[in-house]
């Protein structure tokens, strides 16, 4: 299956499929305002300082979502290298300097702990970018799991899914990748993908172990409107918000989650009112992209 994020929005993978790891990278339209949401206690993040909106910055060139846990960063430097090549990035008096957010998945346990993805892996998922991208155990979701609150022995496969929310003639799609503590739970409450433990209890405590300090979901929020930084944050809390009422239980302090929002520019000032739809589409995008990466 694939998706696609549209707006101008690319979306590349890299897979390796035998180490059950991979990363995944999104290349923005240029012009675009970004900012970051970051909900879990532990996070592993590159650059995300910039997104603040206190920083000067408001673009970014690329975001890199990647297997490997604090390894898989070095993915970035590809996708750094990439960019520069083609003269993208920030506009320096020197040279163009692109500006890369990154963050991961805690994969080590799903496959090879010693495959993890380097800049030649960042560097193939540009390569790889296009409209459309595969959904499912590709990217940075090759290796991810959830259900594992109650022991990672009753993981269950996850993945990497694309959504799209629209309403009011305005919409908003997202990407996820799924390798969290909780269960995966659709609209009505059923478990779509969760833990096999036998008579599972929600009211007991995480299964106590280094383990479970391995998990993390990402999303990256993306539309087309007019916003500054403060209202990207916003676009990005408000896809946190996708990810709280699809996944049970949610941002825990075992969990790393991190929410990317990048607005493409739009044609003109988007207003307060359009703001809060695109918040609660920005919610419905991340949600349907959590189910649809078990899907």
């Amino acid at each position: 299956m694939e998706g696609s994020l549209g707006f101008g929005f690319k979306v590349g993978h890299w897979t390796d499929a035998t180490g059950a790891t991979g990363c995944t990278v999104v290349l923005p339209p240029p012009g675009n305002v970004a900012s970051c949401d970051i909900r879990g206690s532990s996070p592993s993040t590159r650059e995300t300082e910039h997104l603040h909106p206190d920083r000067k910055l408001t673009e970014v060139h690329a975001v890199l979502l990647t297997g490997g846990s604090a390894f898989g960063l070095a993915a970035a430097q590809g996708v750094v290298e990439w960019l520069a090549e083609r003269g993208l990035g920030y506009q320096t008096s020197v040279t163009p300097v692109p500006i890369v957010p990154a963050a991961v998945i805690f994969d080590l346990g799903s496959g090879d702990a010693a495959a993890r993805p380097g800049p030649e892996a960042g560097r193939a998922a540009c390569d790889a970018a296009a409209d459309n991208a595969e959904i499912g155990a590709v990217g940075a979701g090759a290796g991810a799991t959830v259900g594992k609150w109650a022991g990672f022995e009753y993981r269950s496969k996850a993945g990497l899914g694309i959504a799209r929310a629209g309403r009011e003639g305005r919409e908003v799609s997202a990407l996820a990748v799924v390798n969290a503590v909780g269960d995966v739970i659709a609209g009505d409450g059923s478990v779509l993908a969760g833990t096999s433990a036998p008579q599972p209890a929600y009211s007991a405590p995480p299964h106590p172990g280094h383990e479970l300090s391995t998990n993390t979901v990402l999303a990256v929020v993306a539309t087309r409107a007019s916003l500054d930084k403060q209202s990207a944050r916003f676009l990005a809390s408000r896809g946190s918000d996708g990810i709280t009422i699809s996944v049970r239980p949610a941002h825990t302090r075992y969990d790393g989650d991190v929410v990317f929002a990048v607005a493409a520019p739009g044609s003109r000032t988007t207003s307060p009112a359009e703001l809060d739809v695109l918040g609660h589409l920005a919610t419905e995008a991340v949600a349907d992209a959590v189910r649809a990466a078990v899907g």
